[in-house]
């Protein structure tokens, strides 16, 4: 059975064996499937079709060696499993997203500083995956994901009865994952600052160093009001992960920062569902999927 690569990750065994994880689909399904003993240098991309010869499949967890695997060319507009492969979301999309957030803006300061990002952050963020494994995990998911939090909150905030300031959140969605930029090259594969720094204190720093220039004053300073707003923006950042068993180094205590952490709950873990196999345990969620 034919196969076309959704993403690939890399690893190590615990006894040195390098392995890649491969999620793949065709018309009937999408499976995940280590293949023991091939290099980072070797094997599949995304986008290229590969076929089995075997494939063991353990309560769910399917895995094959290195000569069961058939690896064939890449996948041409014309074959009929091209469109599978996730690409990242449209120009005019995003564009016309941001546009709509815009007119629900009324803080004349931070309007220009989201244009801006908005328009810096489109070409690497097409680039880089939102994550190694989990959610988005493709050249471009990191768009995708940051689009899709975006776009359900312009359907989400003429619902809300309360008083929340679109700017935090825009802002907050904007930056909430720029530090993998930095974390990740863009076929996924960890760089030191993931370990150094990880993207949450990045992202935070980024976006405080930004929100700075907007508040300076012609003499440098910052008045307090300012100095306050600039901290709540940024904790929308800090707390996107929302607990911090999960990396959060603070809790949500903003209703901004709550919706924020919901909007990426719901991006990451419905993406997770769409990309696991029937039956197949997915343990960001804690549960068996099914399809």
């Amino acid at each position: 059975m034919e196969y076309i690569v959704l993403s690939r990750t890399n690893g190590i065994t615990s006894k040195g064996s390098p392995f890649i994880t491969l999620k793949m689909a065709n018309l009937q399904e999408i499976a995940n499937i280590a293949v023991w003993d091939v290099p980072a240098t070797q094997g599949p991309t995304v986008g290229q079709l590969v076929s089995f010869l075997n494939i063991k499949d353990n309560q769910g967890k399917k895995s094959a060696g290195a000569n069961d695997m058939l690896v064939r060319q890449m996948a041409t507009p014309e074959h009929p499993l091209y469109h599978l492969v996730p690409r990242p979301t449209p120009r005019h999309d995003w564009d016309n997203t941001i546009a709509l957030l815009l007119d629900y803006c009324t803080d004349q300061r931070l309007k220009p500083l989201i244009k801006d990002f908005a328009e810096k952050l489109y070409l690497p963020y097409s680039k880089y995956p939102a994550a190694t494994s989990v959610h988005h995990a493709y050249p471009g998911g990191l768009l995708t994901h940051t689009w899709q939090m975006l776009h359900m909150l312009s359907g989400l905030y003429p619902c809300l009865p309360y008083a929340v300031k679109m700017e935090r959140c825009i802002l907050g969605i904007l930056f909430h994952d720029y530090g993998k930029v930095y974390e990740y090259n863009t076929e996924g594969e960890a760089r030191e600052d993931m370990y150094l720094l990880g993207h949450i204190y990045i992202s935070a720093y980024k976006l405080h160093d930004e929100l700075k220039k907007v508040y300076r004053n012609a003499e440098g300073k910052i008045a307090p009001a300012d100095d306050a707003e600039i901290n709540r923006i940024v904790h929308c950042v800090l707390a996107h992960h929302g607990q911090r068993e999960y990396g959060s180094p603070v809790m949500p205590c903003l209703q901004e920062a709550v919706v924020i952490n919901l909007l990426d709950n719901l991006s990451a873990k419905t993406d997770a569902i769409e990309g696991a196999g029937h039956m197949e345990r997915v343990f960001a969620l804690d549960t068996h999927v099914v399809k």
